[in-house]
């Protein structure tokens, strides 16, 4: 839950939106800048050429900001599909080793839910059941897991997913 006074927005869509904003803003800035120096060119002076400098600098300014964003869009689109194939990746390690303990269909709810960081009292009332029940199943769940505690199962799972484990 966030506490500022921001409703939860895009993100990537509001900096393509600042992007295109100022994008468009420089723009303006070199239309600007070239009507006068169309203006100018009646009486050429040394205030002409800084304006046409300025009109320069903005194209290439553009140019380059406009180079690196498509760069950035790039490589967000690859992180973004490499942080989905380690999701999965975990995701299917997880449900491997769910199988290799012999958890039960509500086992494995409870131990998705306790690897995601829910509490036992949340994770009773989401099934519909007592937090005793959510305390036997996760004890279950560590016993056939070999570990003590919610730390070591998500420990365990972590280790194996960066060591490359094979999954079963």
């Amino acid at each position: 839950m966030t506490t500022t006074w921001m409703p939860e927005i895009d993100r990537t869509l509001l900096r393509r939106t600042l992007f295109l904003v100022a994008a468009g803003l420089q723009i303006g800035a070199g239309i600007v800048f070239v009507n006068d120096i169309i203006a100018d060119l009646r009486e050429p002076s040394s205030h002409t050429l800084f304006e046409l400098a300025g009109v320069v600098g903005l194209a290439v300014g553009l140019a380059l900001t406009l180079r690196e964003y498509r760069s950035l869009l790039r490589r967000n689109t690859k992180v973004e599909r490499e942080l989905g194939a380690a999701t999965g990746a975990f995701a299917t390690m997880i449900h491997a080793h769910f199988d290799q303990w012999g958890l039960t269909a509500a086992e494995r709810d409870v131990a998705v839910l306790s690897v995601k960081g829910v509490s036992i009292a949340e994770i009773a009332a989401m099934r519909n059941t007592a937090p005793g029940t959510i305390k036997a199943q996760s004890a279950a769940i560590y016993r056939k897991a070999g570990v003590s505690s919610r730390a070591e199962m998500i420990s365990l799972l972590i280790e194996d997913l960066i060591a490359g484990v094979p999954l079963p």
